[in-house]
């Protein structure tokens, strides 16, 4: 655990919804700086539902919860992109812009969330592309890539406004194992910058190759897992 004191997610008492009913009960988790925090359980077990509360996409359904210090149950409709603006989401199926580069998919991302300098943007894209390993991909398009490509440019993605908790769904699902470790890799160097990281996923070897916490949703309950079984 980070010796940092203050979490970047807290969860009290909280119950979680689908966005229709309340799928798990009594989630307390503190997330620390630096962190890699699991989140495993079965399909429909809420794991989703738990990260999209967390992006102020679903409400909370009851108990409190702090994300980057932004009360979630006090939370204006307003104040979520803002939010959002602060936490790198890595998606399962990536969410690339198709028609677009990979710069030109990074761009957008920089653009839209405020940046106007175009030397700024131009150096930031560069920074990010030789972190993850892609620069000599900036020119193609997402149908050029392999998965495993397209996934490093997603993680490349969520780090450019240097957030201080990443959400990865499910990030090595549809990755063979050579890929798996490349990103894995990555998320070795984005914990060793301070960066926290919730990776859901259901893959049980993940676990033992990198240890972090394991919280598990199972039967709407939520519990951390204090050692293998």
């Amino acid at each position: 655990m980070s010796i940092q004191s203050t979490p970047v997610l807290s969860f009290n008492g909280a119950d979680i919804s689908n966005g229709e009913q309340t799928v798990i009960f009594d989630v307390n988790m503190e997330v620390y700086p630096g962190e890699l925090v699991y989140i495993i359980g079965k399909v429909g077990g809420g794991k989703t539902s738990l990260a999209r509360t967390i992006t102020a996409e679903n409400a909370l359904a009851g108990g409190s919860a702090n994300v980057l210090g932004v009360n979630l149950v006090k939370i204006k409709r307003r104040a979520v992109p803002e939010l959002r603006k602060k936490l790198g989401i890595v998606f399962q199926d990536f969410q690339l812009l198709m028609d677009r580069s990979v710069w030109d998919n990074l761009a957008f991302v920089l653009k839209s969330t405020g940046w106007k300098d175009n030397a700024r943007i131009d150096n930031r894209i560069v920074e990010i592309l030789e972190l993850v390993g892609m620069e000599s991909k900036a020119h193609k398009m997402p149908h050029q890539l392999s998965g495993g490509e397209k996934q490093r440019i997603c993680i490349a993605r969520a780090l450019l406004n240097s957030p201080q908790l990443i959400i990865a769904d499910e990030p090595t699902a549809n990755l063979d194992s050579e890929n798996t470790a490349i990103v894995m890799d990555l998320i070795g160097k984005i914990l060793a910058g301070g960066t926290a990281v919730i990776l859901i996923t259901h893959r049980d070897s993940l676990l033992d190759k990198y240890p972090g916490r394991v919280f598990v949703c199972q039967n709407e309950q939520f519990t951390e897992r204090l050692s293998r079984q």
